[in-house]
């Protein structure tokens, strides 16, 4: 029987959490550094079945069981190891492996590949270390990287002429040196050449911590060569599926649930140097979607900690942009920006740890980073811009993938859109802004806490149909206002409409509420019950009730408007429709005037 690669199962093993395979099958609960459940082998009433990430295996107490990943799915999906092995190939984001021609030849490639890496990060680390090289070593110390730092990320340096091509010729065929990329040919001489001539050379591993590639910075400040350079691309590194430290990083996960991402190997080296060990890098380039989910398949809150200047800040955006559309329940993306001018290496070696964590701790969850990225230079009085604005946002959210998590941030993003400018007021500060709330309005509002079992909006029905009907001379001031006004319901709306029409009639106060209460009997009764304002009427004058009639007839508008644009709103979240849009901003526009 042919044999999987063992870098291949490891690979798999890496990317896999224990209990994100079992908790399909059982219901795990956290304790500690594992999860407990009921075990899937035996029935049992008290939880024995225990998994562990950190050390990737579970264990049954009641039955013994024992395993990793690939004995769960053979064990309780009754999977031949081939078939468990291409499940979890699958959901770890890899190829299945085929076992043909082609793969075996790969992975031949592969071993010497990995040995070439192997050979040369050993030999220039090496390097660094000699007395000619003292100018690279003391580079390091300047940075203030200690010794053990240099040592564990095996931090090298290739000196100028340093001809290492001949020395591997000597165990390896030229085409196998030449599928790492680590040289290239000089036309003119026909001779091939350190890529990374007079630079500090910083191992990139993948997840198993096998090097597969190289960063290199120069160190003379003279030169005109580029400060950072990384491998090319190859068979077996690929910049947009790595994660500078991610090997390392990956086994606090039971510690911590959350990483540092930040932009190159100094920063990370910085960071580590003063005891945040969490960190990663993408390594020069913007980061992506792959390198995301890998980040997330060992810590779920990530936080993308990037320059301060105008550039950094830009490409934050582009990058949260790009990577919003993945966020889930699960999974989210945290923003923070350093204060300008400041890199995560600078500001460490500045300030220190604790002001570093401090800064880090004010992050931005990436759909608010979002928002005010965008909104920070938005001219507030200018509805065009605005109305880009939000086609912009609402664009970009609608992008989200998971559609319950969706749906809360662009109701999240509606209800900041209500005090985005000076038109959009809330229904909290609306009266506050626009006229002076009476005393006897104030009072009412004590009231209504005592009438819970009907609606604010019914209560301010009521309160105006009392005084319409206990104070006709006040209503018949206000009869325009009150023919305009729609009530909520169809019997309160007729009742109203009665009254209107018996103000106009030359009548006595007896017989205009006699007539009223031979159809209205009952709802006069109930207003007359529920209404709050008999008892401060009787202390007002006409004027004051007046006042009062007026203040609840602005508050009825203001409702019915609201209730208009939040409809809008709720339409606008399933279909962004520019005549709806408008409507929307018009009676926002119309608070402010009122």
């Amino acid at each position: 029987m042919k044999k999987y690669p063992k870098e291949y199962l490891e690979e798999i093993k890496l990317r896999t959490k224990v209990s994100s395979v079992v908790g399909k099958t059982v219901q795990l609960k956290k304790r500690g550094k594992e999860f407990i459940g009921l075990s899937p082998f035996k029935n049992e009433k008290t939880p024995s079945f225990t998994v562990n990430d950190e050390k990737g295996f579970y264990h049954c107490f009641s039955s013994g069981e024992h395993g990793n990943i690939f004995d769960f799915l053979m064990k309780t999906k009754s999977l031949g190891f081939g078939e468990a092995v291409k499940t979890l190939a699958l959901e770890a984001g890899m190829q299945p492996y085929r076992f043909s021609k082609v793969d075996e030849e790969r992975e031949k490639r592969f071993k010497s590949y990995k040995k070439i890496f192997q050979f040369f990060s050993e030999h220039f680390h090496n390097k660094l270390f000699e007395n000619g090289n003292k100018s690279a070593l003391d580079y390091l110390k300047k940075r203030k990287l200690d010794l053990d730092i240099i040592k564990k990320f095996k931090i090298g340096f290739d000196p100028w002429k340093c001809n290492f091509h001949e020395t591997l010729k000597k165990t390896f065929s030229e085409e196998e040196i030449n599928s790492t990329s680590l040289f290239y040919k000089n036309e003119k001489s026909g001779k091939y050449i350190n890529r990374f001539n007079s630079r500090i050379i910083f191992p990139i591993n993948n997840l198993s911590g096998e090097t597969i590639g190289f960063g290199g910075r120069i160190i003379n400040k003279d030169s005109k060569l580029a400060k950072y350079i990384n491998s090319p691309e190859t068979e077996f590194y690929k910049k947009g599926r790595t994660i500078f430290n991610l090997d390392k990083a990956k086994n606090l996960r039971s510690a911590t649930d959350e990483v540092i991402v930040v932009e190159g190997y100094m920063d990370v080296l910085s960071l580590f140097n003063f005891g945040i060990k969490n960190v990663v890098s993408n390594s020069g380039i913007a980061i992506t979607e792959n390198q995301i989910n890998l980040v997330w398949k060992f810590f779920p809150n990530p936080t993308i900690c990037l320059d301060g200047d105008d550039s950094g800040q830009k490409a934050a955006l582009r990058v949260a942009e790009r990577l919003i559309p993945l966020i889930n329940e699960n999974n989210k993306i945290y923003f923070s920006i350093l204060p300008k001018g400041q890199d995560p290496d600078d500001f460490i070696r500045t300030y220190g740890n604790e002001k570093f964590l401090s800064l880090i701790s004010s992050k931005k969850m990436i759909q608010n980073f979002i928002w005010d990225s965008f909104q920070k230079n938005l001219d507030k009085n200018d509805p065009f811009e605005i109305s880009k604005f939000e086609k912009k946002i609402r664009i970009i959210f609608s992008a989200i993938k998971d559609n319950t998590l969706k749906k809360y941030i662009l109701e999240e993003f509606l209800n900041k859109i209500k005090n985005l400018t000076p038109i959009q007021n809330t229904r909290n500060n609306f009266f506050n802004k626009n006229f002076k709330k009476s005393q006897i309005l104030s009072e009412t509002a004590k009231l209504h806490r005592e009438k819970k079992h009907i609606s604010r909006e019914e209560l301010k029905e009521y309160n105006i149909l009392f005084i319409m009907l206990n104070f006709p001379q006040v209503a018949q001031l206000k009869i325009e206002q009150l023919s305009e006004v729609k009530f909520s319901t169809a019997k309160s709306e007729k009742l109203k409409n009665e009254i209107i029409k018996l103000l106009s009639d030359d009548i006595s106060q007896n017989e205009f509420k006699s007539n009223l209460k031979i159809t209205f009997g009952d709802k006069i009764i109930e207003i007359e019950k529920c209404s709050n304002l008999k008892s401060i009427l009787e202390k007002k004058n006409d004027s004051e009730k007046l006042e009062l009639l007026d203040d609840h007839l602005k508050e009825l508008e203001e409702m019915d408007r609201m209730k208009k644009i939040e409809f809008l709103e709720n339409k606008i979240v399933k279909n962004l429709d520019e005549n709806s849009f408008s409507e929307l901003i018009k009676l926002k526009s119309q608070l402010n005037r009122d």
